[in-house]
């Protein structure tokens, strides 16, 4: 891997923040400012590859193939996991059962 797929995601973190502000990276990463703001600063005591798989997913453009809607962007792949179960609709059934069946791109 590169450097830019390596530690370079803070970096774009970095540089993402400084076109706007943490609070708007924030929100389009689905994460409190603390937390970009502790990323930033190298104290984040959370589970970092979660929010460095959303980072490449949203500004570098990496994306992992699902089991079950085909190739999409890392961040969307964890908004997914997020999801609570939904019964009433068939694709959240899948993703729901797909990523806690042992996808390997689940961090559950």
């Amino acid at each position: 891997m590169s450097d830019e797929t390596e530690l370079g995601w803070i970096a774009v973190l970095r540089v993402e923040c400084e076109k706007t502000s943490q609070s708007a990276v924030s929100k389009r990463l689905d994460y409190s400012p603390a937390v970009i703001n502790q990323v930033l600063k190298g104290t984040y005591k959370g589970d970092t590859a979660k929010v460095e798989a959303a980072v490449k997913g949203l500004f570098m453009n990496e994306v992992v193939d699902c089991p079950v809607v085909g190739e999409i962007a890392t961040n969307i792949c964890l908004n997914y996991q997020k999801l609570p179960f939904a019964a009433i609709n068939p694709l959240r059934v899948q993703l729901y059962k797909a990523c806690r069946a042992g996808c390997p791109h689940s961090r559950l």
